[in-house]
């Protein structure tokens, strides 16, 4: 049991490390366009998100699919600025339920990669582990706890900036993106594959 709650804590070390700042920009960006109202569909979106992490991470471990990791590392960025721009593109419905499935499938394939790209490391971690499962659903866990921290976090600062502040859902998720994107673009260089 101490070691499911380990995998536990590096699912939540893993998405809320600072230096591990990739999640949070992509979290942020996919919980911008929601409210408080619709707080199932951003818990739907960080639930697919984890499954499909946690899927490529068996898909890894279980070496049924692997992806050579230069790619990967500039799909993370790849994956952050496509939200992003999505939400420029978007910014204006204001009925998050018209794109929710857009939202599904993108964070699904994300999810994959995401996955991916921390699969050689977790692989190391369960080196000579017998039971593979436990530290997966552990890790899992960890994630999705994590990712609601984040997700709460984005949607208390929409609700601060639109109701207190009264600015626009619209220039929120606009300037919001906008200062994702800003962010992202140096690692998205970085990691350039060519």
């Amino acid at each position: 049991m101490q070691e499911f709650w380990f995998y536990i804590e590096l699912g939540l070390h893993h998405v809320l490390d600072i230096n591990a700042y990739d999640h949070i920009l992509f979290l942020t960006a996919l919980a911008l366009p929601f409210t408080f109202k619709s707080w199932k569909n951003v818990l739907l979106l960080a639930t697919v998100f984890t499954f499909t992490h946690c899927l490529a991470l068996v898909f890894s471990v279980y070496e049924i699919m692997l992806i050579e990791a230069s790619w990967i590392e500039f799909l993370i960025p790849v994956t952050i600025v496509s939200t992003a721009l999505f939400n420029l593109v978007d910014s204006n419905d204001q009925n998050e339920d018209n794109t929710i499935w857009f939202h599904v499938m993108a964070t699904a394939i994300f999810g994959l990669v995401h996955g991916f790209g921390f699969s050689n490391y977790f692989k190391m971690m369960i080196m000579g582990e017998e039971d593979k499962l436990a530290p997966l659903l552990g890790f899992a866990g960890g994630i999705e706890l994590s990712q609601v921290v984040i997700v709460l976090l984005v949607l208390i600062l929409a609700y601060v900036v639109q109701n207190i502040l009264k600015v626009k859902q619209s220039l929120f998720i606009t300037v919001g993106s906008i200062i994702i994107i800003l962010i992202t673009l140096p690692l998205l260089y970085e990691t350039f594959p060519f």
